[in-house]
């Protein structure tokens, strides 16, 4: 029963993670979408958010474990296994979009990170999404500096001392000095931001953001590419 929980919710989460895909090569919105279906009582609003994917110790686990039961007694589980691998792919969007934004050369970059843990209120990096986006810039030969209100000593735990991490204090020593911005978990604090300031800490004016915490048109006003998950407008502004 704990089992097919977890699968239902991480389903949920996939499932939005597909539309807002398909949303974004439409040029859609998928805040709107979002915010139609949520209103139908029979879904609601519940783990109908896009990002990047999830993570911890929990969905990743209990998917993955009942699809092996399935399997066990030679039942395909379809849709486990669909569940699990648009998670896997997601995880890699965030870095897509960075490379898309700097034309595929993010050596010697070095770009801010606010966000290391898997979900806000917790030092749990088991599954992060952050850990896909920072090995990817480190193979693409980038400098990360990152900041978590929580989990900066676990990301220590897993990767030690290294030249191309550092931690800072906080989230304005993270960008200052930084080509961009890429947002990992949607902490309380990240929430709110001048985006005019913003724009002056960053050497390139670019925002990828993985939780889609801001207006797309809020952020283009302020003169800063917006990449977002499933935000039509995202997409325009990144080009513009």
């Amino acid at each position: 029963t704990k089992y097919a929980a977890n699968a239902m919710l991480a389903t949920k989460i996939s499932f939005m993670n597909e539309i807002a895909n398909l949303a974004e090569r439409l040029g859609a919105d998928v805040e709107q979408v979002r915010q139609g279906i949520g209103s139908d009582p029979r879904i609601g609003y519940h783990f109908i958010y896009p990002g990047c994917g999830y993570g911890g110790s929990c969905f990743p686990k209990d998917v993955q474990a009942l699809a092996r039961t399935a399997s066990d007694v030679d039942y395909p589980a379809e849709l486990l296994n669909a569940v699990e691998n648009v998670n896997r792919r997601q995880k890699s969007t965030l870095f897509a979009k960075l490379n898309q934004a700097f034309d595929g050369d993010l050596a010697g970059k070095t770009i801010a990170l606010w966000g290391l843990s898997f979900k806000p209120n917790t030092d749990d990096m088991r599954d992060a999404p952050s850990r896909d986006v920072m090995e990817a810039l480190w193979a693409a030969g980038a400098r990360v500096q990152a900041y978590d209100p929580e989990a900066m000593k676990e990301c220590r735990r897993i990767y030690g001392d290294r030249d191309d991490l550092v931690l800072v204090a906080d989230r304005i020593q993270a960008v200052k000095g930084a080509d961009a911005l890429v947002i990992c978990t949607e902490w309380k604090e990240f929430r709110i931001l001048d985006f005019d300031w913003l724009k002056a800490q960053l050497a390139m004016p670019v925002v990828v953001d993985g939780r889609n915490l801001f207006s797309p048109k809020a952020v283009k006003d302020a003169g800063l590419m917006y990449y977002a998950v499933g935000r039509g407008d995202s997409l325009a502004s990144a080009s513009a």
